[in-house]
């Protein structure tokens, strides 16, 4: 009996241990990012026991939210220009800051469409009556967007075509709906639904050079964890999801 509650108190106290150290680490990241961070987060998880937290959206309505004091201890971003307006601010620590994925742009339509879009040029024609990109004034998928278009010369024409979306998300899913023709969204995000269907891959050529930067929030709670699932999100392990879903890693 004397060993049994032996046994029962050391379990206590592993428990208690383990409660003690567990961290709670909250992400603000990129709409894009979400379903490889979910898979990624999920298995550190298991291994760390902290519970890693997400609030995806826009990168520069995430920003707009830490300025303001949101509770935040990573942000992954999905442009430099986001990060470097929080950085000016002294937000975020510079010794944590790593861009570490790339992506590119592809123009999408619905599974079932019949329209021919073999260049950006073709977004000009008649049949494309309306175009959803994420807000192209300030969510990072919508700036390449635009960039790209008027890098092309098309900028002019398309932009009274435009629906603007909260996020890259709600440009994909106006296309998948049905209420928009066409859409420009990144390639993970049409990689991971089955109603779009890319009809044009933007190439690395005429892209803008999409980079997602990551990085420690100067007033996290957590820093000491927050900067462990950071080296974590850096590892091959990671590494091997973000390139499942179809990221580009960085050096």
């Amino acid at each position: 009996m004397k060993a049994f509650f032996c046994l029962l108190t050391l379990a206590f106290i592993t428990l208690a241990s383990v409660n003690i150290r567990a961290a709670e680490i909250t992400v603000f990241a990129a709409a894009s990012l979400t379903d490889s961070l979910k898979e990624i987060a999920a298995g550190y998880e298991k291994t760390s026991g902290d519970k890693i937290t997400f609030n995806f959206g826009a990168s520069s309505t995430l920003a707009r939210q830490i300025d303001a004091g949101a509770p935040a201890d990573i942000f992954f971003s999905a442009d430099e220009a986001q990060m470097d307006g929080l950085a000016k601010k002294d937000l975020i620590d510079p010794a944590t800051r790593k861009s570490r994925l790339g992506n590119m742009l592809v123009v999408v339509i619905a599974t079932d469409s019949t329209l021919q879009i073999n260049s950006a040029s073709d977004l000009t024609n008649a049949a494309v009556k309306q175009i959803a990109l994420a807000d192209p004034k300030a969510v990072p998928a919508g700036v390449y967007a635009k960039a790209w278009l008027t890098q092309q010369q098309l900028w002019p024409a398309i932009e009274p075509k435009v629906v603007p979306t909260e996020n890259v998300r709600g440009a994909l899913a106006a296309v998948e709906s049905g209420n928009v023709e066409a859409g420009v969204v990144y390639k993970t995000d049409a990689g991971i639904s089955k109603k779009v269907k890319v009809a044009y891959e933007v190439s690395a050529k005429d892209a803008p050079d999409i980079s997602y930067p990551m990085a420690l929030v100067k007033e996290s709670k957590q820093p000491d964890a927050a900067k462990d699932f950071l080296n974590y999100l850096d590892s091959q392990e990671a590494g091997d999801i973000f390139k499942k879903f179809g990221f580009i890693l960085r050096d």
